[in-house]
């Protein structure tokens, strides 16, 4: 992913003193360069101290940030003082730039509150918010009203924001790929594509009798097909699966990333049974893993919802998602229960992985057949997890998000499965029953909730619900 860029707004106002200004920009520009981010601001041969006082500052601002559209993530409001209210308002509005804006305001010092030394940031930033929000413009808020640019605590508002941007850029150009129709069984993953493309999300179909001819096209020594074996067989441990289940999985592979990177795909979804096992013979679990590994993730049972959840995900965690399954209660533990998929789930949730065959479907077609699964426990560690569908009947995205942490209590069975806590786990469940969402959920290893609430309900404008 590339570094995020930050256009950068530094407040002033007259009679307050110019050297909080000159300093304070400095700061939260080393700030930024210090964490790898990039920036676009006015120099100090722009204007005063390179600062937004005037409504001509306003205007220069504007112009530089709009040379860079389609290159600032984000803006950063800074007030080193109290700041100039219509100037940062006037700047966001001439700019139109449409993405999430970070007020920030620095600290008074009790002890240094003579005119010489006075901020008045704590003033100045809600004058700025009042401005924004008479304008109708979104933004968001540091945890504190005041922090230091150079603190622990700004640092990790700077994380929080970078993770909303990430999204918000992210669902701007969303293109997802629906590999075969929903298996006839699972209703409970049934969209609306007309509401995803409402919100730019475009989703490509292709069918799975389409892949299958491709796949019959593809001599065994095909060049990319030789390439996904070698990956297959470096990515996870393969002690009994056959050579032949091996191969047709690269094939099965090379079609599938080929047809994504034809279309600019970021996701898939995939019919995984049982046709593929009844007509192939393999299960597509581990291409679909690898995939995922990748950051382009793959769900299974054509959960084009799901697949949208572990995306955004991964835009505000870099790293993979999975989608699980709400499998089971752990026990008498009220906030614990099992998750689990045959699996799919990415290599780097495992304790320690290897392929097998799905215990599920081999019960009726035999194990020869269903070759393909990632199997092991999930290895400890946080988790974030996030449901998204399309209210048919409000004509929305809905969906929730909560976070918890994925433990290391025993659990003897098959496929890829652990143990999750999470607080409050029955409000949750109800939550989920009474509002009918899916049984599927997509999940992360990160703590990320505040940034995607944030990102999908303040930016996107979807109805999201923050379990906490």
């Amino acid at each position: 992913m590339s570094p995020l860029t930050f256009g950068v707004i530094v407040g002033n106002r007259g009679f307050f003193p110019d050297s909080l200004v000159r300093d304070g920009r400095q700061q939260l520009l080393d700030v930024l360069a210090k964490d790898g981010f990039q920036h676009v601001a006015l120099t100090p041969e722009d204007t005063k101290f390179g600062a937004v006082e005037t409504y001509a500052d306003a205007k220069k601002c504007a112009e530089v940030f709009s040379q860079h559209r389609g290159y600032i993530d984000g803006i950063i409001v800074t007030l080193p003082n109290f700041g100039d209210e219509k100037g940062i308002a006037e700047t966001v509005k001439s700019a139109d730039l449409g993405v999430p804006i970070l007020i920030h305001a620095e600290p008074d010092d009790p002890g240094r509150m003579a005119v010489e030394h006075r901020r008045d940031s704590f003033c100045g930033k809600i004058s700025a918010c009042n401005n924004l929000r008479q304008a109708g413009i979104p933004y968001s808020l540091t945890g504190r009203h005041t922090v230091g640019a150079a603190t622990e605590d700004f640092r990790r508002d700077l994380q929080r924001f970078a993770a909303v941007c990430r999204v918000v850029r992210g669902m701007k150009r969303v293109r997802l790929g629906a590999v075969g129709a929903r298996t006839g069984a699972f209703n409970t993953v049934r969209y609306s594509e007309k509401i995803l493309e409402a919100h730019g999300i475009a989703v490509e179909t292709i069918d799975l009798s389409e892949v299958l001819g491709q796949i019959q096209k593809l001599a065994d020594a095909d060049p990319a097909v030789q390439e996904k074996l070698q990956t297959l067989k470096q990515y996870v441990a393969v002690p009994d699966v056959p050579d032949e289940a091996l191969l047709k999985m690269a094939k099965f592979a090379a079609v599938v990333n080929r047809w994504a990177d034809e279309l600019d795909l970021q996701g898939t979804a995939v019919q995984c049974w049982t046709a593929l096992q009844e007509f192939f013979g393999i299960m597509p679990c581990t291409v679909m893993s690898m995939m995922s590994e990748g950051l382009r993730p793959s769900a299974c049972e054509v959960d084009v919802t799901g697949v949208l959840g572990m995306y955004v995900l991964q835009l505000a965690s870099q790293s993979p998602g999975a989608l699980l399954d709400w499998n089971n209660n752990y026990g008498d533990d009220p906030d614990k229960c099992v998750v689990f998929h045959c699996s799919n789930l990415p290599r780097s949730f495992f304790e320690k992985p290897q392929m097998e065959y799905s215990q599920i479907i081999a019960g009726a077609l035999g194990k020869d057949r269903c070759w393909g699964t990632m199997c092991g426990k999930i290895k400890r560690g946080p988790a974030t997890f996030c449901r998204l569908d399309t209210d048919d009947l409000e004509g929305t995205i809905r969906g929730y998000v909560a976070e918890g942490d994925f433990t290391d209590d025993p659990l003897n069975s098959f496929g890829g499965v652990g143990v999750l806590a999470i607080n409050r786990l029955q409000q949750l469940l109800e939550h989920i029953c009474l509002r009918g969402f899916e049984h599927h959920v997509a999940a992360s290893f990160s703590h990320v909730a505040a940034a995607v609430h944030e990102a999908l309900t303040r930016y996107c404008g979807w109805d999201i619900h923050w379990h906490r």
